[in-house]
């Protein structure tokens, strides 16, 4: 029996949405027209963060429990108003030169992605043909290290990074990590920014050795948080702000006040748990778009 298909019109764009009932996360009974509307609902704070970014998506055509797949190519059936951009593919798993890469700068393009169960949306810390304009610090948690862990981390990172006169934003990963996003000049290169990452990383493990570690081997992680300076490099992707999860319920990547994470840190919650969909369609509504200063650009990183 075929697939039953809504056709809609997204600002001015025709789609045929399909199986709207699907259910994409069996823990939570969540379906694709949730997701689907999600996505929609989050776009006003969602898509001024993937504008002009090569996106990478992760999707899940039978859910969060049955298998997912990476794809960065667009897809053969792609529509014609879909905006790519062709971009050196260096280290392509597919020994690709280059990929036609989908930047999502629209609200049609987002609910097309949504329609793939791309539920994992993934950009660079760069604009298309750009510098990095955002240096991103990734705080992974190695057991019994979570969340709580995460947020005095994040507080030690952010006074260190201040001292230098860089800004930091707080996010959950989503998952059970953390990022802090920090907007720069975007006239350095992805390897400067990398290097300078790298020295606060060493320099707060110098200072916290039983708490942070800045080395990437797995076997001197257990109890501590690994803050991971290297996904500044110009080959890798970040989870992007509000971006679905798949975990067993439909949490997201959350933006943090600081006051959060001071909270968090203190092992009150809400700051150290996962935020669902719902919840941060609530947050949006009371708080806006607590990223928003990442898209005014920040100082040149000093290095030395």
């Amino acid at each position: 029996m075929p697939a039953e298909r809504l056709k809609v019109e997204v600002e001015g764009r025709a789609l045929e949405l399909s199986n709207l009932d699907k259910v994409l996360y069996p823990d939570a009974g969540f379906t694709k027209g949730e997701v689907i509307d999600y996505y929609t609902r989050i776009a006003p704070v969602l898509l001024p963060h993937l504008t002009d970014r090569a996106l990478t998506r992760i999707r899940f055509p039978n859910g969060v429990t049955g298998g997912s797949f990476f794809e960065k190519n667009a897809p053969a059936a792609t529509p014609a108003w879909v905006r790519t951009e062709t971009l050196p593919a260096p280290g392509s798993s597919k020994g690709r030169e280059t990929i036609d890469y989908v930047v999502a700068d629209d609200l049609p393009t987002l609910v097309w992605l949504a329609n793939l169960a791309a539920l994992e949306l993934h950009t660079p810390q760069w604009k298309v043909g750009e510098h990095p304009d955002m240096m991103v610090v990734d705080l992974d948690p190695g057991a019994p290290a979570a969340l709580r862990q995460c947020c005095q981390v994040a507080l030690l990172m952010r006074d260190r990074l201040a001292a230098d006169g860089i800004s930091s934003f707080p996010k959950t990963s989503g998952k059970k990590g953390m990022q802090l996003c920090c907007p720069i000049a975007g006239t350095q290169s992805s390897d400067d920014v990398s290097a300078y990452a790298k020295r606060i990383a060493q320099e707060l493990e110098r200072d916290q050795p039983k708490l942070i570690v800045s080395k990437m081997a797995k076997n001197l992680r257990p109890g501590k948080i690994f803050i991971d300076w290297s996904q500044n490099n110009a080959a890798k992707t970040t989870v992007a702000p509000y971006s679905l999860r798949a975990q067993s319920v439909p949490s997201a990547s959350t933006p943090l006040t600081w006051d959060e994470v001071s909270a968090g840190a203190a092992g009150k919650r809400p700051a150290t748990k996962p935020y669902t969909a719902t919840e941060v369609l609530k947050r949006v509504e009371k708080h806006g778009d607590l990223l928003a200063p990442l898209l005014d650009g920040g100082p040149e990183l000093p290095l030395r």
